[in-house]
């Protein structure tokens, strides 16, 4: 059986501690700035600035992990370590894949 694309476990121990509107809150932010996330890192692969594409991966990993998208989050953390040398088209499509995913399982919590 595949592994959830949100995990339930960490999904509801942040809506223990948060409250479910705080937690609604908390991932339309996400929504909202995890593409600015993914296209910074895209734009810092064309520019071949290592750093601001580490910093932009390292965020998108940690913030994934929060909600308990850790399929994002684990290939947020492979890019982040394996750096800008390593990353190619693919794998940030591959990125924007996962993101797209947990996207839409966290709006259909939220809402549901």
């Amino acid at each position: 059986m595949p592994e959830p694309t949100i995990d339930p476990a960490t999904f509801a121990a942040l809506g223990e501690m948060a409250g479910a509107e705080f937690v609604t809150e908390l991932v339309d932010t996400f929504l909202e700035e995890a593409p600015r996330m993914l296209a910074e890192m895209r734009e810092a692969s064309a520019k071949r600035d290592a750093e601001s594409f580490r910093r932009a991966a390292h965020s998108l990993k940690s913030n994934s992990n929060t909600f308990g998208a850790m399929a994002l989050g684990e290939a947020a953390k492979s890019l982040e370590l394996e750096g800008l040398e390593a990353t190619s088209p693919a794998a940030l499509d591959a990125l924007d894949a996962a993101y797209a995913r947990a996207a839409a399982a966290l709006r259909a919590l939220c809402d549901g």
